[in-house]
């Protein structure tokens, strides 16, 4: 059998096969987060979120509502360098995002069923 011809069947099959992807998948909350900062930023916005009373004064005094720290958390990036992974019990991370033109650093605790937004800082 010629290339073309063996070109043309793999790729009628890939489409084949690529349609009835799409079709399975269709309306599934299905997403594709295989790096660290993705799964760290996905496994913290899902979580349930308390806020320290440091945080809750500085999103006051900000005027930050709690969407709008969901929305820095899930579109953040983690800081792993300064973040402590180590720990047995619950990892503490930083996670850096902008706000407004300012940059904003969360340090988030995360536990096994609640994360805990310890403090806010905002960088001048």
């Amino acid at each position: 059998m010629k290339f073309i011809h063996r070109l043309g069947y793999y790729l009628g099959g890939f489409s084949i096969g690529l349609i009835l992807l799409a079709f399975f998948l269709q309306g599934k909350k299905t997403s594709c987060d295989y790096g660290p900062n993705a799964r760290t930023t996905k496994n913290i916005a899902n979580k349930k979120k308390h806020y320290s009373i440091e945080a809750q004064l500085i999103m006051q005094k900000h005027q930050l509502d709690t969407l709008t720290v969901s929305n820095i958390i899930r579109y953040g990036n983690v800081d792993f360098s300064n973040s402590d992974t180590k720990s047995e019990g619950c990892k503490v991370y930083l996670i850096e995002n902008t706000y407004k033109d300012q940059e904003v650093i969360l340090s988030v605790e995360n536990c096994d069923s609640i994360a805990t937004v310890k403090t806010i800082a905002f960088k001048q």
